[in-house]
Order: C-alpha cells, then sequence, then structure tokens
C-alpha cells in the first residue's frame, strides 16, 4: 500500500468531531487488509492489534480520527499533501498504522495496538473511555506532530471557562456597568492575575496563559447580558483550585462553570521508548530533540491514568494545526514511518 495514497485517502474523509464514523469504517478496512485485527469499541475508537496476540509486551500508539471543522481541498503540489488533518492528526495516526504493519514480523513476544480514537478536538472522549477500561501498556506513543526528528515529552494543562453575565437593561448614561463592561473587568482580571504571575518565567511552557475563545452580549429590552468562553493553559505546578476560587471571587454574581479541567502532564526523559525513538531518528539520519508543548493532547488524558514509558511523536509542523493553510511535507511522512518502524522492533 502506497504510504502518501493511504494517508491522502484518510485526509479526503471529513470527520469533524462527533462525525468521525466514515473514516472509522474505512480506517478498519484498511487495517485488516495490512493484517491487523481491527475493530471499533464502545465509544466509536478503531482499534487495530498486530504482532503476537497472546504477548504481554504491548505497544500502544494512540492517534486520534477527528479534526476541527474547515474543509481544505485535498491536493499534492510540491511535495507536500494539503487537506484538513494532514497534520492534526491523522499523518501521525497513518504513520503509526503503517509502522505497525512494517515492524510486525520482527515483532518478538510483542504486539503492536494502533487506536484512532474519537473527539480528541472536543471531550476526549475517546482517551478517557481507553483510560477508563483499558490495561496500562508497556509503552505507549500519542500521534500528535513533532516534526520527525522531535519527541515531545510535554503537555500543558487546561482548563475551560464559561461566564455568563445577566441583569436589568439599563441606559448607559446611568452610570452602572453595564454587562459587556462587567465581563471585560473579569477578563482584565484574568488576564493581570497571569501576568503578575508569569514574571519573568522563561518559556511558555511555565506560564499561565489565558485564550478569550468566543465573547457575546444579548439583550430583549428588559435584561441584558454577556456571555465569554475562556481557555487557560495551566503550567505544571499550578493550583488549579485556587485558579477557579479566585475567578469565582472576580465574577461579581455572574454565573461560571468549568466543562473541562485537564491538569498539565510531563513524561519523564530516560526511558525506553525514549531512547528508541532517539536510536531511531539518528538511524534515519536525523538529529532528535525534544519538546514541550503549550498546547494539550490526549497524553494529558492516558497519561497519569496509565503511568507507563509514553511520548508523543509524529509527522508534522504543529503550527499549522487548525491553520486554513494545513499540509505535511511528504518527505517527512515518509521518513517518520521509519523512525516509528525502527523503534517499534527495538521495544
Amino acid at each position: 500500500m502506497d504510504p502518501v495514497s493511504f494517508l491522502a485517502e484518510l485526509v479526503s474523509i471529513p470527520s469533524p468531531s462527533g462525525e468521525e464514523d466514515a473514516v472509522a469504517e474505512h480506517l478498519t478496512r484498511r487495517m485488516k487488509a495490512l493484517g491487523f485485527q481491527a475493530h471499533r469499541d464502545g465509544v466509536g475508537n478503531v482499534v487495530g492489534t498486530i504482532g503476537d496476540p497472546e504477548a504481554r509486551r504491548e505497544i500502544v500508539l494512540l492517534g486520534h480520527m477527528d479534526t476541527v471543522p474547515g474543509l481544505i481541498p485535498v491536493r499534492r503540489h510540491g511535495g507536500r499533501l494539503y487537506g484538513r488533518g494532514a497534520v492534526d492528526a491523522k499523518g501521525p495516526l497513518a504513520a503509526f498504522v503503517l509502522a505497525a504493519a512494517r515492524a510486525a514480523p520482527g515483532l518478538q513476544q510483542t504486539r503492536a495496538r494502533v487506536i484512532g480514537a474519537v473527539g480528541e478536538e472536543t471531550d476526549s472522549r475517546g482517551a478517557r473511555h481507553l483510560a477508563g477500561t483499558m490495561r496500562p501498556p508497556s509503552w505507549a506513543i500519542i500521534g500528535e506532530p513533532s516534526g520527525w526528528e522531535g519527541i515531545t515529552l510535554g503537555y500543558k494543562g487546561v482548563l475551560t471557562v464559561n461566564y455568563r453575565q445577566v441583569q436589568p437593561a439599563g441606559h448607559s448614561a446611568n452610570g452602572r456597568p453595564g454587562s459587556a463592561e462587567q465581563a471585560v473587568c473579569f477578563w482584565n482580571q484574568l488576564r493581570a492575575c497571569a501576568d503578575e504571575r508569569n514574571g519573568s518565567r522563561a518559556g511558555r511552557f511555565n506560564t499561565l496563559d489565558p485564550a478569550l475563545l468566543s465573547f457575546r452580549t444579548f439583550g430583549d429590552g428588559l435584561n441584558e447580558g454577556a456571555e465569554m468562553r475562556i481557555a487557560v493553559r495551566l503550567p505544571p505546578g499550578v493550583d488549579t483550585a485556587a485558579l477557579k476560587q479566585n475567578l469565582q471571587a472576580w465574577c461579581d454574581g455572574a454565573r461560571l462553570s468549568f466543562p473541562n479541567s485537564d491538569p498539565p502532564f510531563q513524561a519523564e526523559k530516560n526511558t525506553s521508548a525514549v531512547r528508541a525513538l532517539l536510536r531511531a531518528i539518528r538511524a534515519e539520519g536525523g538529529r532528535p530533540r525534544f519538546k514541550l508543548k503549550t498546547g494539550t493532547s490526549d497524553m494529558n488524558i492516558v497519561g497519569p491514568a496509565w503511568g507507563c514509558p509514553i511520548v508523543a511523536y509524529g509527522p508534522g509542523d504543529s503550527s499549522l494545526d487548525h491553520t486554513p493553510n494545513e499540509h505535511i511535507e511528504i518527505a517527512e511522512f515518509r521518513r517518520s514511518v521509519g523512525v516509528l518502524a525502527r523503534a517499534l522492533q527495538t521495544l
């Protein structure tokens, strides 16, 4: 199976979060054709196993099938493959499938389990299901773009904040702050708190970073209101409970909810999984480097639950995630398959 054609097929099937069925059925068929035992689990994840089915040693390669919305015409041009999900994260997932199939004949008393999870871009329901139901593997690799020479060891956490303020309507000349002004004051307090905490801390992995995702005002002539959705990126060591208490103290009667809260996670550097990838990258002619990411991934969910050696790896430039110019370098994609196949055979 031509690797680039395999990836292009996946990218050509739209799969925004919640609409993964078509790509899941396609991936299941393709994995079976490559020698996997493949099925969908109770929440819709695609699970494919290859290697020694009786082995106690298991390597899990966890990617995700869903993407953010936005249709990008799939095309090859200038050594690149364009399309939604090419980088985030069908490129890494395709590399997992192809590498495991290539490495399978050399796996000794080991099996590889490749998983295409659902919902990573929204609530990570696929990973949460795995964390709660699956026996911890011997090693895990999370499929996210790191560049073929990069190894990601950690991700910041996230706290999602929904703010809603409603009050009786009034004239703007009466001197009373309106709902929009109160919402802005709340946001400014959060921003000032982050700035004060961050101070001169080096590196964005160590900073508290609020992002205002949406802002809306509304009214019917009798009542007026404002709504905001905020994501706060959490560094290691932050006291999330104390942060929530501060937010409640600043909201001045507004209603707050916290629909999502995932802690930061940083893996150990000196593990067998890291060493296997270091050797494989060097064997493919690369110069490996470590990365810490300011976003989140399914590593934040399964890392603490499984407690096994874990890293994130995959082809692609993560600065292209979610952009209208999302594309992957074909040569890089091919190299990542080689790196992963080598790593699997040496774990």
